[in-house]
C-alpha cells in the first residue's frame, strides 16, 4: 500500500471513529468543519432528517486577518445564525482534523457566540 494510500485511509478511521464516539451519545444536531488550505468552512447537520441547516466558509463571505482569525470569525458568525434559529445544543464533529489551531478556534468562536457543545 502506497503512503499516501495508508494516510487517507488512517484519517477516514480518524474519522469515522469520531463520529460513533459522538453520535452514541445521543441525537443532537451536528456541526461538521472542513479545513482547506487557505479556506475554513462547517455545516450544522440533522442527521435524523439528513438535513444540512445552516453552512457558512470562509470562500464565500470575505473576513480579514490571518487563517486562524479567519476562522474564529467564522465560529461566531456561525453561532450567531445558530441563535437566530434556536439551536444551543449541538456535537462539535471535527472529523479528521485534530483539535487544534484553526480548528481550535473555529471551536471557540461557536462557543463565544453561544453554542454548547
Amino acid at each position: 500500500m502506497s503512503i499516501q494510500k495508508s494516510i487517507a485511509l488512517r484519517a477516514k478511521k480518524r474519522a469515522l471513529r469520531n463520529r460513533k464516539k459522538m453520535m452514541s451519545r445521543g441525537s443532537k444536531l451536528r456541526v461538521s468543519i472542513f479545513r482547506s488550505l487557505h479556506h475554513i468552512g462547517a455545516q450544522i447537520i440533522d442527521d435524523v432528517k439528513k438535513h444540512t441547516i445552516l453552512s457558512l466558509s470562509s470562500s464565500i463571505t470575505s473576513f480579514d486577518g490571518d487563517k486562524t482569525s479567519v476562522a474564529r470569525q467564522v465560529g461566531i458568525a456561525l453561532g450567531e445564525q445558530a441563535a437566530k434559529q434556536d439551536i444551543k445544543d449541538v456535537f462539535f464533529d471535527r472529523g479528521q482534523y485534530k483539535y487544534h489551531g484553526r480548528v481550535q478556534a473555529f471551536a471557540e468562536g461557536l462557543r463565544e457566540s453561544g453554542l454548547q457543545f
